[in-house]
């Protein structure tokens, strides 16, 4: 499999898109608490199983669909990976000329997300969730969409707020047993948009999405292949440009209200794929990804190096998938003009995000 990144308290009453009509039949299978649960009475103490659920998220996102399957021990509020999977769709493929979604990626997300859903079925998923972000967020067609996976799946497709996004991101990357209850940044970074979350568990005064994304960038860019002298810098102004205009007006008054430490973990695709790229990865292994320390030195050599190799060689290089070969030059880009912007000297990668934080709501 290649190494792809598999994604505020419960509200008293869950979303709509939360609680999408399921199958009448509850399939039995080991773990499943409505289809195992024993005679009332039968034991001293409750089954362990019934406080098991198996549930599965769709993302469709603007560069890829992900689906994650999980068990979710309702006891603890603990989630347990089944199964990942990710394919590249390009949602947003010519996209923001015109904010109008495109039919042949619609087409093949819908496709994805049929596929998906059939996978989540079996593999015993008692409940499946759409979630959409950016590129339907903004499009002036989302209906296209909408309905296209509707047809396909039978299940309609909650489109989240930037808001949304940037809390079930917090919320999954706690699920983490390396993550401690204290502050951190979150910094989801996105084919679409880039999210900045600071806080802690119970507060969260900061959450923020703005329009800045690895598809995003790249369609906007003009780069030649291999890139040619001065286009990494023009970029990066570029990009250094809109965080100050953007981002730091609002971000960093309270970075400098911080008296204690406050690390920051990067979250999305793009910062799975550099920890792989640093660990010359050839399959996804969460523990070690989530053990890595990507340094704003190394970032800044690592982003020199890949601005230097053509398409063709980048493909070739240990732990990146070949299909994320264009993309990687621009978020590897955006990662390190975060850092350079807010003079942050390490992040560390999550592969827990949106994903996780969505089957916990």
């Amino acid at each position: 499999m290649p190494c792809l990144a598999p994604a505020r308290a419960s509200p008293s009453k869950p979303p709509a898109w939360a609680t999408a009509p399921e199958s009448p039949a509850v399939p039995s299978w080991p773990g499943n608490a409505r289809a195992n649960q024993p005679p009332q009475g039968r034991f001293l103490f409750p089954d362990p199983l019934d406080w098991l659920m198996r549930r599965a998220v769709i993302d469709i996102g603007t560069n890829s669909v992900k689906l994650l399957v999980a068990d979710l021990d309702r006891a603890h509020s603990r989630l347990t990976p089944v199964l990942e999977r990710g394919i590249q769709t390009r949602l947003g493929r010519g996209f923001y000329t015109h904010r109008l979604l495109q039919t042949e990626p619609v087409a093949a997300t819908a496709q994805t997300c049929r596929d998906f859903f059939r996978l989540a079925r079996e593999h015993h998923a008692e409940e499946v969730i759409l979630v959409a972000t950016s590129a339907v967020r903004e499009a002036l067609n989302p209906e296209l969409l909408l309905e296209a996976v509707l047809q396909a799946t039978g299940r309609p497709v909650q489109i989240l707020s930037g808001e949304e996004e940037a809390d079930l991101a917090f919320l999954g990357v706690g699920t983490s047993p390396a993550i401690l209850p204290d502050r951190r940044l979150i910094l989801d970074v996105g084919g679409g948009s880039t999210e900045f979350i600071l806080g802690i568990p119970e507060s969260i005064p900061y959450r923020q999405s703005f329009p800045l994304g690895t598809v995003r960038t790249m369609e906007s860019a003009v780069v030649s292949d291999p890139p040619a002298h001065g286009e990494l810098h023009a970029c990066q102004e570029q990009l250094h440009h809109f965080l100050q205009k953007q981002v730091a007006p609002s971000l960093r008054p309270q970075l400098d209200s911080i008296s204690g430490p406050c690390p920051w973990i990067a979250t999305g695709g793009t910062a799975a794929l550099l920890a792989c790229l640093e660990l010359s990865l050839e399959s996804f292994d969460r523990d070690r990804i989530e053990q890595c320390v990507l340094t704003r030195s190394a970032l800044r050599s690592r982003c020199a190096s890949l601005w230097q190799l053509s398409l063709a060689e980048r493909r070739l290089l240990p732990g990146l998938p070949p299909n994320r070969a264009d993309v990687i030059l621009f978020g590897a880009a955006i990662m390190l003009a975060v850092l350079d912007a807010f003079e942050v000297t390490e992040l560390r990668p999550s592969t827990r995000g949106l994903r996780f934080g969505a089957l916990l709501r």
